[in-house]
Order: structure tokens, then C-alpha cells, then sequence
């Protein structure tokens, strides 16, 4: 580092209703993002291994294209693309949301088939048994355990999500990052600036973080 070169948060202190609109922002995203994503990556673990071959393949193409592209791409792909292709301009929040939502949801359908596929056999077949519906045996009997199964696994993706969203700067949905860089440009205090933005992220993400790493031991020790 410069010998000469000084710490001024300054710009952060007088600034800071900005992050904390950012803050709001980013948090939004996330509200939004992370239980549509469970709900969609629901529906389509249930195509992945639904017995109709074209659901089959229809949930794995989703899978394999979402999980397989970055997640920027598919940001500014929803924002810049997606217009040429309908005529119909998606506002950058929109096409955050899409990009994020699809991306996350295709992870999540992968957790839920997993928890799935853990449950045994004779569970399904004693439910049928008894006369349930498959969406009786779903919600009775395999879901309950699939979500305390694949807790972990889940609080891991709402943190990989909200990591995420400071993507969602490059077509300028005002969240924390796109407000982080707005401000260092306008001040010039970049090294301040974005130090106070990566604080911030640990300070909002860790909490989920510690909170996974408890979950991972207690179902560890109940294994």
C-alpha cells in the first residue's frame, strides 16, 4: 500500500442512506428470488422424475441449461435479448428477478430430487398402501422429510443467492453493489467505499452462514 495514502470512510458516513437503500434493494431480490426458486425447483424435480419420458426431458434441459450458463449471462440475456425476441422491454428488477429465479430454481430441483430419491422405497409403497394419492403421499409423507433432510443444503442456497444479487448491478438494479460503485466513482474513494459494501454482504450473509454450518452438525449427529 501507498505510505502516503490515508483511510477516509467519509464518503461511506455521509453516504450511507444510499447503502442502506441498496440494503433494501438487495434484500428485495432476495425476498422475492429465493422462495420462488424453491417453488419452481419443486415442480420441476417433480418433472425429472415424473415416469412420462417427455417431462423427463423437458425438466433435464432445464436443469442442464440453467446450471450450466452463468448466471450473469442469463441476466443480461433477460434484459437485453428477451426484448429482441418479444418486443416487450423487461425493467431491469424483472429481468434480475427472471435470471435469478431460473438459475437458483435449477440448483434447487436438484436438492429436491436428491432428498427424493433418499427416501426409501417402502415409504412410497406404504403410502400407496393406504390409499394416498401421490399428492397426499407428497405433502403427508415425503416433503416433511425431504425439507429437514435438505435444510442445509437449502440455507446454502439462499446464500449462494444472495451472493448472487450484486450481480444484478450490471443492469443497474440499484442494490447494494450498483449503489457501492455509484458512489465510488462519484467520490473517488473506491478502496473505502467497496470495503464498507463487503462488509456489509459478510454482515447480512453470515448469519445464514453460521446457521447452515449448525444445521450441517445437528443433522450429522442424527445421522
Amino acid at each position: 500500500m501507498n505510505a502516503a495514502f490515508t483511510w477516509d470512510f467519509s464518503a461511506v458516513v455521509q453516504n450511507y442512506p444510499v447503502l442502506l437503500k441498496g440494503v433494501g434493494m438487495t434484500a428485495l431480490l432476495w425476498a422475492i428470488a429465493f422462495p420462488a426458486s424453491m417453488l419452481l425447483g419443486f415442480f420441476i424435480s417433480l418433472a425429472t422424475g415424473a415416469r412420462a419420458p417427455v417431462a423427463v426431458a423437458v425438466g433435464r434441459s432445464y436443469v442442464e441449461v440453467f446450471r450450466n450458463t452463468p448466471v450473469m449471462i442469463q441476466l443480461i440475456w433477460f434484459f437485453y435479448a428477451f426484448p429482441i425476441l418479444t418486443g416487450q422491454q423487461l425493467t431491469p428488477m424483472v429481468a434480475a428477478l427472471c435470471g435469478l429465479i431460473l438459475n437458483a430454481s435449477a440448483y434447487c430441483s436438484e436438492i429436491f430430487r436428491g432428498g427424493m430419491a433418499s427416501i426409501p422405497r417402502r415409504q412410497w409403497e406404504g403410502g400407496r398402501a393406504l390409499g394416498m394419492s401421490r399428492a397426499q403421499l407428497m405433502r403427508r409423507v415425503i416433503v416433511p422429510q425431504v425439507m429437514a433432510r435438505m435444510l442445509p443444503a437449502f440455507t446454502n442456497r439462499g446464500i449462494e443467492l444472495a451472493k448472487n444479487t450484486s450481480i444484478a448491478s450490471v443492469i443497474a438494479v440499484q442494490e447494494l453493489m450498483y449503489q457501492g460503485r455509484a458512489l465510488s466513482s462519484a467520490f473517488y474513494r473506491p478502496l473505502e467505499i467497496l470495503t464498507a459494501v463487503g462488509l456489509i454482504y459478510f454482515l447480512l450473509i453470515y448469519p445464514g452462514a453460521w446457521l447452515a454450518s449448525r444445521l450441517e452438525k445437528r443433522f450429522a449427529a442424527r445421522a
